[in-house]
């Protein structure tokens, strides 16, 4: 075997380990993508299973506020929906009025002393917003994950080795701009 012969297969055995590395590597992005999802999958259950108690522990002050509780529900059921079924942007906007929902809720509970002293009340307000601030991190760290893997697999030359591969975009989850309003706590004691 000639000297050049082995420069050939050099060459080819640096170019197989390069695209080698490169496809682990988009693996590893790809599953960082599915294990940020899973964080926030884990918080939006806890939350799911927080709220219904939250709901009754209202019900028993809130005699008037059927809507407000009733809203609540409705925006839990489509978050759910879209959670077992990983719809990121129907999540998203099932979120935006989830919080919406809880934001009008603990609004109105100022306007009863007995339950915003209540103790289950408390720990109830204070877990479920625990875990909204938690989703909020993940929701970052999960869009961060989105973002690499999505220009990592259009950057060339990764981009040869992901469609070679069939590796797919992954989609941010985004709420709606009126979504992340803040709620207007005098159109809710207007009335």
């Amino acid at each position: 075997m000639g000297i050049g012969a082995i420069i050939v297969l050099g060459v080819l055995l640096v170019i197989v380990i390069y695209f080698v590395m490169m496809y682990n590597n988009l693996v590893q992005i790809k599953h960082n993508v599915s294990k940020a999802w899973a964080n926030i999958d884990v918080l939006l259950k806890q939350r799911h299973d927080e709220l219904p108690k939250l709901v009754e522990t209202c019900k028993q002050y809130m005699k008037f506020e059927q809507e407000t509780l009733e809203k609540v529900m409705e925006a839990r059921s489509r978050v759910f929906a879209a959670r077992e079924t990983q719809n990121i942007g129907a999540l998203g906007q099932a979120e935006g009025t989830l919080r919406a929902s809880l934001g009008n809720l603990f609004a109105v509970a100022e306007a009863y002393p007995d339950l915003k002293t209540n103790q289950t009340f408390q720990q109830l307000q204070g877990r479920i917003s625990g875990l909204e601030n938690a989703i909020a991190d993940r929701r970052e760290f999960y869009n961060e994950s989105v973002n690499v893997n999505n220009v990592r697999i259009e950057q060339f030359p990764d981009s040869i080795v992901a469609g070679m591969f069939n590796f797919k975009p992954a989609q941010l989850l985004e709420f709606q701009a009126e979504e992340k309003a803040d709620v207007d706590v005098r159109r809710l004691f207007s009335s």
